[in-house]
């Protein structure tokens, strides 16, 4: 293994994780300054902030002036919650899955919800299951992109303009670096930590006037907690949509979220962001033809995410061994990088295949990706020295 020379240079931020996700270049605390701290949310100056971060999301997503925007409470897990048991029940559901994540909120719906229409629409790792069958009169839920398979869907093409029921769209990995289809979706989520390099603890919750009409005249069988209750006396309570919060916000956190939309526009708004996060996947796409040993696990390269890159390492030497030596081989690279301090946290998440996820939102410079490259194949040409002396 001494003969495995290590790469000349380093990446300047080895911060590669799925969430939270390095923070915009050039971040200090110093940006958390004029945060409203030791001040309440609901005083007019946290309210203004809590507005601000509202109408800034509203500019840099593009979302449509009568869709509302919240700030809700537990991150994305709490956003999509909050759809599920305030507006699922209605009519039939559709159930779309195709990584942890999706096959999460399907346990919900069947084994919390218990909903007894509920449909499962099911794909491997790496896959997408056949959208063609996914029926739009029944209520539909689905993943934009899939965090822990790295496959995405394309577009909202598979979505009808006419649809009866409603689409509730799990986004935390494709907001800010994949362009929406608001038109096409009647709920998204996200949290603040994922493509812009937030802190975690907030959700956000996106209605279409379709979604509003729903809440407004339907109310589910099962009794909701105070953080879920969207609706008083069957009205929407508008005030969440303008900053008044259903709990207390973290100031901090959301001075650090205005921070990164203010950057977000500094690099030319969405465009921008789309654009950074495409040019930094590109660099492994590039290395992975480059490179026979791996491959991305999305079998379609336009389902391939440009987000959570999740990768498979197809050397013969590797995959011929037992699953569960594959996924030692996996972790001991992934141990290696790590402790060359040039890449942390992109080992696979716990329930997919074993492999690599490296994130490519618009916060991870291109240079960095650049120079981790040659790393990656360092530590598999370390790790395969390993493996023949230990045979």
């Amino acid at each position: 293994m001494t003969d495995i020379s290590k790469p000349d240079v380093r990446p300047a931020n080895p911060r590669f994780s799925s969430g939270p996700c390095a923070k915009r270049p050039g971040w200090t605390p110093e940006a958390l300054s004029d945060a409203a701290v030791g001040r309440s949310h609901r005083a007019k100056i946290g309210k203004s902030k809590l507005k601000t971060a509202i109408d800034k999301t509203r500019e840099v997503l593009g979302v449509p002036d009568d869709y509302r925007i919240g700030i809700v409470p537990a991150s994305d897990t709490g956003a999509v919650e909050m759809a599920l048991w305030s507006l699922l029940g209605a009519r039939g559901v559709d159930m779309v899955a195709w990584e942890s994540f999706g096959a999460g909120w399907v346990t919900d719906v069947v084994k919390q919800l218990k909903l007894e229409d509920a449909r499962t629409i099911k794909a491997p790792y790496g896959q997408l299951p056949d959208l063609s069958s996914i029926d739009f009169n029944r209520d539909v839920v689905f993943t934009w992109n899939g965090t822990t398979s790295g496959v995405r869907v394309p577009n909202a093409n598979f979505i009808p303009a006419d649809r009866e029921g409603l689409t509730i769209c799990d986004a935390t990995s494709a907001a800010f670096a994949q362009r929406l289809d608001f038109a096409k979706l009647d709920v998204v989520t996200f949290s603040w930590q994922k493509v812009l390099g937030g802190e975690g603890g907030h959700g956000m919750l996106i209605l279409s006037p379709r979604a509003v009409e729903r809440l407004e005249s339907y109310t589910p069988a099962w009794p909701l907690p105070k953080i879920f209750r969207m609706t008083k006396g069957g009205k929407l309570i508008e005030g969440i949509f303008v900053g008044e919060t259903i709990n207390t916000p973290s100031m901090l956190c959301v001075e650090d979220y205005l921070d990164a939309l203010n950057w977000a526009e500094t690099v030319g708004g969405l465009d921008g962001l789309v654009s950074r996060a495409d040019a930094n996947a590109q660099v492994i796409f590039d290395y992975c033809d480059a490179n026979p040993w791996l491959a991305n696990l999305a079998e379609k390269p336009e389902t391939r995410s440009n987000t959570s890159v999740c990768l498979t390492i197809t050397d013969p030497a590797v995959t011929a061994l037992e699953a569960d030596a594959q996924a030692a081989f996996a972790k001991a690279l992934v141990s290696r990088l790590d402790k060359e301090g040039v890449a942390l946290d992109i080992g696979a998440y716990r329930d997919a295949p074993a492999g690599l996820r490296i994130w490519c939102g618009a916060t991870v410079e291109t240079s960095d990706l650049e120079a981790l490259m040659p790393w990656l194949g360092w530590a598999f040409e370390a790790e395969k020295a390993a493996l023949s002396k230990a045979a």
